[in-house]
């Protein structure tokens, strides 16, 4: 039977390189990442600082600053590749068809402008509506991610917004012209803990109500496990576990997962010093030969430090996972 519109992803990511030619030679800042994300379906990307998730978000909105660029694979945004598309016609899909949410709200609205007229150019820009429509989207779109009285707030300014209801306006602004897809990059990192549950829920909500898909970049395993319902682990630039968040999380399959988790502190039990992972990660210059993770992993092998390992079907059968140990090599 034919697959149905609904079936098909709303982002495939295929064989995904990035490099960044120096005069030293190229460093190739992302290799081999393929993921894909379902309408409504909100995948986490999750690793250390430098394991290449952000570095994913720009290439797919074609935000790479030069001289970095996509040297290899494809980018299809429902089916339609974009990897290959001018700068103008880029412009055009940002916006409408991508929306994007970044972690410091005041720095994603301009300061000098109302909360209002912002939402109503973003608006006006991108879908066929008068003035009058788009201010009455905007408000509507205010009352959605919970602004109160949005009649009056929305000719108000950034300034007189608290942190998390910034963030609510944001999402507003992502949302507003009706893209199929956000990339979220560590949306909640400028919040406390209460309002990050707040956002999160929020961002959840919405998405599903809408069918939109979301990436979600992120380093807290925390807000992973809250809001997403496939997680994607990176490391030195490379894909090395994906698969549902439960599974994952409960019973990672990648060593550096196992030791992602094993760092999260356990609610009600006292410790006196947090595990952690010795070294870290790898600069671009020097990823070890095999495995990237291998120098810093307590279960590396022979194999591990002289053969890259691809993606292989995890111990479980529900995710994707690149390590040896799956391939019952040890």
């Amino acid at each position: 039977m034919a697959e149905t519109s609904s079936q098909k992803p709303t982002l495939e990511v295929k064989n995904l390189q990035v490099d960044f030619p120096g005069r030293r030679g190229t460093l190739t800042a992302l290799s081999d990442v393929s993921l894909s994300i379902m309408p409504g379906e909100i995948l986490g990307v999750v690793g250390e600082s430098g394991a290449g998730k952000s570095m994913t978000g720009l290439a797919v909105q074609g935000l790479l600053e030069s001289p970095g660029h996509i040297a290899g694979g494809e980018v299809l945004l429902n089916g339609r590749r974009i990897d290959n598309l001018s700068d103008k016609e880029m412009q055009k899909i940002r916006g409408r068809e991508i929306g994007a949410i970044f972690q410091d709200p005041l720095t994603s609205l301009n300061p000098l402008f109302t909360i209002g007229s912002q939402l109503v150019e973003t608006i006006t820009q991108h879908l066929p509506l008068s003035r009058t429509q788009a201010q009455e989207r905007a408000i509507s779109l205010l009352k959605e991610v919970g602004i109160p009285a949005p009649e009056d707030r929305i000719n108000h300014y950034p300034h007189q917004f608290s942190g998390g209801m910034r963030q609510r306006v944001v999402i507003a602004l992502a949302l507003a012209a009706e893209p199929k897809l956000i990339i979220a990059d560590e949306p909640t990192t400028a919040l406390d803990v209460s309002i990050q549950a707040q956002i999160t829920s929020l961002l959840r909500r919405l998405c599903k109500e809408h069918g939109t898909a979301v990436m979600l970049v992120t380093h807290d395993m925390g807000v992973i496990a809250e809001t997403a319902d496939r997680v994607a682990v990176m490391y030195a630039g490379r894909l090395v576990e994906n698969g549902p968040v439960e599974t994952v999380l409960k019973n990672p399959s990648h060593m550096y997962t196992r030791g992602l988790m094993s760092s999260i502190p356990a609610l009600g039990k006292r410790v006196e010093r947090l595990n952690q992972i010795d070294g870290s990660m790898p600069r671009l210059d020097a990823i070890p030969t095999g495995c990237a993770f291998n120098p810093r992993c307590v279960k590396a092998f022979d194999r591990c430090r002289s053969e890259r390992p691809d993606l292989m079907p995890a111990a479980d059968g529900t995710g994707v996972s690149a390590c040896w140990l799956n391939a019952g090599a040890a």
